[in-house]
């Protein structure tokens, strides 16, 4: 969760620079604003999902802080869920390559927490 976190913030900064210096070198001002919208979910995901990853680690040992983490990777799941949305809405095919993927880790953290709890 972290690694994931980290590369996605680094790619949603990449993303809206990107389209910022497009943006101003085309003086495309009527475009629309689905891709900031995009950039800035993927920017704001990630750094959710760091902090997801950095909860789990503090709290790996600790069962009374599992449902905490349980929180944590649901929260992951909605906004893997919530992203594949706004992919579809954007006119895009739907994004199964990372949309199922995506659901794994956090899935994952989940069942850890869940047998954390349980000890």
């Amino acid at each position: 969760m972290i690694i994931g976190g980290i590369l996605g913030i680094l790619l949603g900064l990449i993303a809206l620079l990107g389209l910022a210096a497009w943006a101003g070198m085309t003086g495309n001002d009527h475009a629309s604003n689905l891709p900031y919208v995009t950039g800035a979910f993927t920017l704001i995901s990630a750094v959710l999902q760091l902090i997801a990853g950095v909860v789990g680690i503090k709290n790996c040992k600790k069962a009374e802080k599992a449902n905490a983490c349980i929180v944590w990777g649901a929260i992951i799941i909605v906004l893997c869920v919530i992203g594949s949305v706004i992919t579809v809405a954007g006119g895009n095919a739907f994004p199964a390559a990372t949309f199922f993927p995506g659901l794994i880790l956090p899935a994952l953290y989940i069942a850890g927490a869940v047998k954390n709890k349980a000890h």
